[in-house]
């Protein structure tokens, strides 16, 4: 039974979260325990990282509903935030290697599966489920083999990013969706009104009672000897800098162009 530390933070802003995941990713060193991170949102959305928001958001309208946009190092398509939980796993590169990038996500996935289920939720994979993959702009719409699904419909979404020593994935645990905030920045693009929440199936619990649940089933399904923790000093202030010089700057957010000065 393998050690993994686990952080759990309270609700931030999405450009420090996002930092925080490429600061833990960037940190890892062998030998390193692997890492379960859970945390929150005030309104956002991500884009994945050769997503182009302006051609499926109205960007006037983000500003003007207060929801801030934020890039992610991971692929994937526009996912919404600010009514999930959402979670990021880092550990060895040697772990996908040794799987496969598609056998990793269902392995990485099955935490959810166990969840879901908890909650008298029959979930599963789509591919499992016989259902064909299919792009969108809008990650809720698309659908890839490894992506979770309860009655044929998918819940959250997961995307992974990988580096010569440490792999991350990342995904969201959606409990509801501020639909009179949201829809109006979708009008112009198909999709986001197959989301699929907590709240929509039926389950209205409070985070304080998921998060219990979500570090139970994680442990059960990697059988990993989970202790608490917080980020480390190295961490911290590598997110710090990424916060500043990358998540705050539309150069990165919008256009997608690393910074010119990198952290």
């Amino acid at each position: 039974m393998q050690k993994w530390r686990v952080i759990v933070e309270e609700e931030s802003f999405g450009g420090w979260n996002m930092a925080v995941d490429e600061a833990l990713l960037r940190s890892y060193r062998h030998g390193d325990a692997p890492i379960f991170r859970l945390y929150r949102w005030n309104p956002a959305l991500t884009f994945g990282r050769y997503s182009k928001p302006a051609e499926a958001l109205d960007l006037d309208s983000m500003k003007k509903y207060g929801v801030e946009g934020v890039r992610r190092i991971t692929g994937g398509g526009i996912l919404v935030h600010g009514g999930d939980i959402s979670y990021s796993i880092v550990l060895p590169a040697a772990f996908a290697k040794r799987h496969g990038v598609k056998e990793s996500y269902r392995l990485l996935c099955q935490f959810l599966i166990r969840f879901y289920e908890k909650l008298g939720l029959p979930a599963g994979f789509a591919a499992q489920e016989g259902l064909p993959e299919r792009r969108s702009p809008i990650c809720l719409a698309g659908r890839e083999a490894y992506d979770i699904v309860v009655g044929e419909r998918k819940i959250g979404g997961n995307a992974q990013r990988h580096t010569r020593t440490a792999m991350l994935q990342h995904g969201s645990i959606p409990l509801r969706y501020d639909k009179e905030r949201f829809e109006t920045l979708f009008a112009e693009a198909s999709g986001f009104g197959e989301s699929l929440s907590l709240e929509t199936l039926g389950v209205v619990r409070c985070d304080e009672d998921l998060t219990p649940l979500l570090i139970e089933a994680f442990g059960k399904a990697m059988d990993a000897d989970l202790f608490e923790d917080t980020m480390q000093r190295e961490e911290e202030d590598l997110a710090d800098r990424l916060f500043e010089t990358k998540y705050k700057t539309a150069e990165w957010n919008i256009d997608g162009k690393e910074p010119s000065e990198k952290a």
